[in-house]
């Protein structure tokens, strides 16, 4: 494993030139068209088939000499709407948009991964497969990645994110529930306008909205108590149009974050139990719409125990943590996992600013970590016989 690393090393030049490209040019969700291309032809130079599963999605299939399973890593694409500020030399050339997230580092580092692997393709075992995902920060890209044949065949599936809060050039693990599921809603009551001399006329939503906002708020606890954390977000109220007038309509969005698929089904039946109550107690008639958003990230322990075993022999045991507690942020990483197990785990980089920052930028200097780090992990899965789950994977060499 520190061969990994020591080749990396020697890689960093060109990991940052790379990593250079996708910066000053970044693109948002599902135009990242010419990102897409500066992927194809990285593997085009390393003799590693690509294909496209929808206008900007990647998959690359590097297939080891030897036979084995198929072993998947996510990288996602999109940058985000953000005016950089970061003074970098390969700062953004596009105005108003930014790799804020660290969608840049994530795609080198796999690069960078792919490249280390390439090189021991005559010992490797099976295949790995790298898929880059667009619009990540949208409305996610991994469901038409999975619909698409991205998971066919994939006995694991390995991913990872910058993380602030760690030291640079560390990792962090985590096993089990990780990431939350998230429900954007909105609740649309309709009461009946009048003068608001004579509110017994008419029925006021803006008084259902308020007692609506106060409930909903109050689902976290009992949700927290049972499930050990739960998040529930009113983020917009608007209703009425004068004082003296009795509001006829009034709307609520927010989201609803749980963590793990049981504590996502009982906060669902909470919010549509809290709609049917207020309409019921103050007379308005109440729409609820709620989105299925990302699932959440739950971790297979043996996938994760592989990752902290691996981690901590590439990057040595003394910078490696396992992570105490989950986050209430959301990732699309977890559609992958509803098709086979695996590990999203972080990466150190320190720093004052965090993601989405418009002076956030990890230091180059922390690439080669990152990018020997997921061919430990890939190379360990698939020397790895007792974690296969599924049948022995289809790809063959073609040499």
């Amino acid at each position: 494993m520190e061969d990994f690393l020591t080749g990396a090393r020697a890689l960093g030049p060109e990991l940052a030139a790379l990593r250079a490209a996708f910066h000053r040019e970044p693109e948002t969700g599902r135009r990242e068209f010419h990102t897409a291309r500066r992927l194809e032809l990285f593997f085009a130079e390393l003799g590693v088939p690509t294909r496209r599963l929808g206008p900007t999605a990647v998959l690359a299939e590097l297939a080891g000499a030897l036979p084995g399973p198929t072993a998947a890593f996510r990288a996602d694409m999109d940058a985000l709407p953000v005016q950089e500020q970061t003074g970098a030399a390969c700062a953004s050339e596009i105005p108003g948009a930014m790799h804020a997230c660290g969608h840049d580092f994530h795609m080198t580092a796999a690069l960078g991964a792919a490249k280390l692997l390439a090189a021991r393709r005559d010992s490797l075992r099976g295949c790995v497969r790298f898929l880059f995902e667009p619009d990540e920060e949208g409305s996610g890209g991994a469901a038409a990645m999975v619909k698409a044949g991205a998971m066919d065949g994939v006995s694991a599936v390995f991913g990872a994110h910058v993380s602030p809060e760690l030291p640079a050039g560390t990792a962090g693990i985590r096993f089990g529930k990780f990431y939350a599921a998230s429900n954007p809603f909105s609740l649309r009551l309709t009461g009946k306008t009048a003068h608001a001399a004579e509110p017994e006329k008419g029925i006021d939503a803006v008084y259902a909205a308020a007692r609506a906002a106060c409930a909903l708020k109050q689902l976290q606890e009992p949700l927290t108590q049972r499930f050990g954390r739960a998040v529930v977000t009113v983020g917009s109220l608007h209703a009425g149009t004068a004082c003296n007038i009795l509001a006829g309509e009034a709307e609520l969005t927010g989201i609803l974050r749980t963590l793990g698929p049981d504590a996502r089904r009982e906060g669902l039946r909470l919010l549509r139990g809290t709609a049917e109550r207020i309409a019921r107690e103050t007379g308005v008639l109440a729409e609820l719409s709620v989105t299925d958003g990302y699932a959440g990230v739950v971790n297979d322990d043996r996938a994760s125990g592989l990752a902290l075993a691996a981690a901590q022999a590439v990057l040595g045991p003394g910078r490696v943590q396992i992570l105490p507690k989950p986050t209430m942020m959301t990732e699309d990483f977890g559609c992958f996992l509803d098709k086979a197990p695996g590990c999203f785990y972080h990466i150190g980089v320190g720093g004052a600013e965090p993601l989405h920052s418009p002076r956030f930028y990890p230091p180059d200097a922390l690439l080669p970590g990152a990018a020997a780090l997921a061919a430990g992990i890939l190379q360990t899965f698939l020397e790895h016989p007792d974690f296969t789950v599924q049948e022995e994977s289809p790809c063959r060499p073609s040499h």
